[in-house]
């Protein structure tokens, strides 16, 4: 997405890092060049809008559960998997061996 018009941050470096600035995980340096962006570029700023409203919306109807540290690993994890650009396994490698679900007689 782009609106097409030359910024300082290319809208692809703040789209990738969309859900970073949401959740103040990048230094302020950085926040601030997004927040420019933002005043700059109606269509990612719309973006930003609509994953703000989708995560608050979250947080409301599902923000009361506490997750669990594995899950939360587990989950970031296949985020990380993913922002890197390789490609997923089909069995769960973010499971540690000695964590992994048993069964009787071996089977899953």
């Amino acid at each position: 997405m782009s609106c097409g018009e030359p910024h300082e941050t290319d809208c692809s470096e703040v789209l990738d890092h969309l859900y970073e600035f949401l959740d103040h995980e990048m230094p302020d340096s950085d926040c601030t060049k997004f927040e420019t962006h933002f005043e700059e570029c109606s269509p990612c700023l719309e973006k930003y809008g609509l994953e703000q409203a989708v995560k608050k919306l979250v947080k409301r109807c599902c923000g009361h559960d506490d997750v669990p540290t594995d899950l939360r690993a587990k989950v970031m994890g296949r985020i990380d998997l993913i922002r890197s650009g390789e490609a997923i396994p089909d069995h769960d490698v973010t499971v540690a061996p000695d964590t992994a679900p048993r069964t009787v007689g071996g089977e899953a």
